[in-house]
């Protein structure tokens, strides 16, 4: 059983940039991969970006070029920044791992996932 945890998450303003933090219980981090998405009101679950164990990314179209994911392994830690946000942007963001080694889009194939951790972009 893996526990995740986000962080990070906060009021700001058009162009802000932010960086969310998911912190991992799991004693062999480093063998999930894991991945971030987000859900606005109204909206399905959106892929946002993944990352391998080893560090290979994936990124969805639709952010690429405005977020970055990384890992910390000795930390337990992932981390999503985002540069350029929009109010579109607003959503509940969430963690989640897999017990797999490679990226993968699709929220079907993640195993655990965090409580979730709200931004909110102001005009």
């Amino acid at each position: 059983q893996v526990h995740l945890v986000e962080s990070g998450g906060g009021l700001v303003q058009a162009g802000d940039s932010l960086r969310l933090s998911c912190a991992a219980s799991a004693r062999t981090f480093s063998h999930y991969a894991m991945g971030w998405f987000r859900q606005a009101p109204g909206k399905e679950r959106e892929f946002l970006a993944a990352i391998s164990w080893i560090g290979n990314t994936y990124y969805a179209d639709s952010v690429k070029g405005r977020v970055t994911i990384s890992r910390d392994n000795t930390k337990n830690t992932v981390y999503l920044l985002m540069n350029s946000l929009k109010p579109e942007d607003t959503a509940i963001y969430y963690c989640a791992g897999r017990t797999g080694l490679d990226t993968r889009p699709s929220s079907t194939d993640y195993d655990y996932w965090g409580q979730g951790t709200q931004v909110t972009v102001s005009a």
